[in-house]
């Protein structure tokens, strides 16, 4: 996952940081301290995404599905199995458990996107945007019609395990794959692909396997940003994994800039964030956020991260301006 000496420091250093972190939270007010949770799953989902959408140049409209399965797949676990298998078993134990039932809830996620992926990936533009809709509801609808997990009226009884630790840890994971990722071969493959299908094709290029790759990694890291949501509220609907949650993580990664690490990132900070700070004018808060995304998307239309910013220039030209006041 790491290729380098640097990038090995730089990922343990993250590590070691989130660890040291996660010791202050408990003096967290709950309510902000909701927020950096969701900041943290609204950054994997957006890192996820734009492996499809920003690398890989395809446009899906389906991550709510995917998120919905490891969520739903992760809860089932740790409700049904849990008090069976780790009862009086230490808190390692749990957290051991936890994490188990993460990797299968993401595991299934990306096995389903390996089954939606290959179909659908053959397509292009708009008609893969409606597909991975069409996949996208159909898993939300599966789940609203499985008794086991609650059906419509939705699962309740979810053990507590998403923590701070938790969250961020697969938040580091995310963004050190993601970046490791594109510096690789199969990096290189989905950047073709995103360029010029056509001629990465002509050059030998399997540019269905690099897409159904990005789509099955992307789904992965999906459930389990899925299963971290379920395991922060204990109570999961149907309602939560609507195609509204996909549009939503699709804007983070257009205002962001697509295939910018660092505009997810930053996207799904703001995204999360502003609407709370909207509260206090509660009946003009979407009015308000739609106009500003609105300004934002005819005044940067590549995003605020996107296309290549040279920050030697950038700086430059803010001292110039600064000495000309």
């Amino acid at each position: 996952m790491l290729k380098t000496h640097r990038d090995k420091i730089i990922f343990l250093c993250g590590i070691a940081l989130v660890l040291i972190l996660s010791r202050f939270t408990d003096s967290i007010n709950a309510y902000y301290f909701q927020i950096i949770i969701y900041i943290g799953i609204n950054i994997i989902l957006a890192e996820s995404l734009n492996l499809i959408n920003g690398f890989t140049g395809q446009f899906s409209l389906g991550h709510a599905g995917f998120m919905a399965v490891g969520a739903y797949t992760s809860a089932a676990i740790t409700y049904y199995i849990g008090p069976h298998l780790i009862h009086g078993h230490s808190p390692v134990g749990e957290q051991l458990f936890f994490f188990t039932a993460l990797l299968a809830g993401g595991c299934l996620a990306a096995f389903v996107g390996l089954l939606v992926g290959v179909p659908s990936l053959r397509l292009k533009g708009d008609y893969l945007a409606i597909v991975t809709l069409g996949f996208g509801e159909i898993i939300r609808v599966i789940m609203q019609n499985l008794n086991f997990v609650g059906g419509p009226r939705g699962f309740s009884g979810i053990p507590f395990y998403t923590t701070f630790a938790w969250t961020y840890v697969f938040v580091i994971v995310v963004i050190f794959l993601t970046e490791n990722l594109m510096r690789s071969t199969y990096g290189k493959g989905f950047l073709a692909v995103r360029d010029n299908e056509i001629a990465a094709e002509a050059m030998g290029i399997n540019t269905t396997k690099y897409k159904v790759v990005a789509f099955v990694i992307s789904a992965f890291f999906a459930g389990i940003a899925g299963g971290l949501f379920a395991h922060y509220l204990t109570y999961i609907k149907p309602d939560n994994f609507t195609f509204l949650k996909s549009i939503e993580i699709v804007v983070m990664v257009i205002l962001g800039g697509m295939g910018s690490t660092v505009g997810a990132v930053f996207a799904a900070i703001v995204l999360t964030i502003l609407p709370e700070l909207l509260r206090t004018v509660a009946e003009y808060r979407m009015v308000i956020y739609a106009l500003l995304l609105i300004i934002l998307m005819l005044t940067r239309p590549q995003g605020i991260f996107g296309g290549r910013i040279d920050w030697t220039k950038l700086g430059k030209k803010l001292r110039r301006e600064k000495k000309s006041s």
